[in-house]
């Protein structure tokens, strides 16, 4: 009797989590589906009341005028490609090598040094706009892209993830390592570097997104059209106070999001992959 008696609440319990899931992801969908649907409408049916979900006529005039307008799309994008790898990539070389110096290393303040470290998260970004545009602008850096990707090496965050999922590792492997005659470095190449791989793909795939979507960043340091990223490159499309056509800066919005979710798509298979392996080796 107690089993059928729960079977009901229990079917119930789950058609109640899918129906609130299901208004969840319609929440977050509905928006993108009216994107896609207007980016395929002509201007003048675009903003139309009440607004028009699903797409009611496939034109890609849109989609054309932006190459026809905007010579330069293409280049922005290059751009925001060329800043978004570099800066992933060099961001996880040197916050590995930091968070494993924090989390295998033993050197005197050590646990004070990684506490300031944290107190950095506390800092809103935007404090630390002027000074590093001083900073920048004395090393003469100023409209060149290593002004994004100097201070988009640094990332108190990834050291912290990475550093907390080192710590979880057995110092059984480094020792084995140290045993056959390796180096700290082989050892960090060879042994600590696969096994943090999870987290390194969360940072990798976070900073990408982040640094393709950036747009304060470049609007401080970038004056020059062709070195412009995408987010920046996108106002041109706009017009004067906002006046040019908003179907087409829409249609631009939905090219721009195919990198990053292409890259999201692939990163969170590596993910779940390299979870899956780090499960097997732990």
């Amino acid at each position: 009797m107690m089993k059928t008696a729960r079977h009901p609440r229990l079917r119930l319990s789950k058609m109640l989590i899918i129906a609130l899931l299901s208004l969840f992801c319609a929440y977050i969908a509905i928006p993108f589906m009216w994107m896609f649907s207007t980016s395929l409408r002509s201007p003048l049916l675009s903003f139309r009341l009440p607004p028009a979900i699903f797409p009611t006529m496939f034109d890609l005039d849109n989609y054309r005028m932006i190459f026809i307008k905007v010579p330069g799309f293409l280049m922005f994008a290059v751009n925001s490609f060329r800043l978004s790898v570099s800066i992933t990539i060099l961001q996880l070389i040197v916050c590995s090598m930091a968070a494993y110096a924090f989390a295998r290393l033993r050197f005197p303040g050590r646990n004070f040094v990684f506490v300031m470290f944290l107190v950095a998260l506390m800092v809103p970004t935007q404090v630390t706009n002027i000074p590093r545009f001083i900073f920048i602008s004395r090393l003469r850096l100023i409209n060149t892209h290593a002004s994004l990707i100097i201070p988009g090496m640094y990332s108190t965050m990834a050291i912290f993830l990475i550093r907390q999922h080192m710590m979880t590792i057995p110092r059984s492997y480094d020792e084995a390592a140290y045993m056959d005659g390796a180096s700290k470095l082989w050892t960090f190449l060879r042994v600590i570097v696969p096994m943090a791989k999870p987290s390194m793909i969360v940072i990798a795939v976070m900073t990408f997104i982040a640094t393709w979507n950036d747009y304060s960043g470049p609007l401080i340091y970038i004056n020059s059209m062709s070195k412009m990223p995408l987010p920046l490159g996108l106002q041109s499309i706009t017009g004067m106070f906002g006046t040019g056509n908003q179907a087409s800066v829409i249609a631009a919005v939905i090219l721009s999001l195919i990198p990053p979710l292409i890259f999201f798509i692939v990163g969170q298979r590596a993910l779940i992959d390299g979870i899956q392996l780090g499960g097997l080796k732990g």
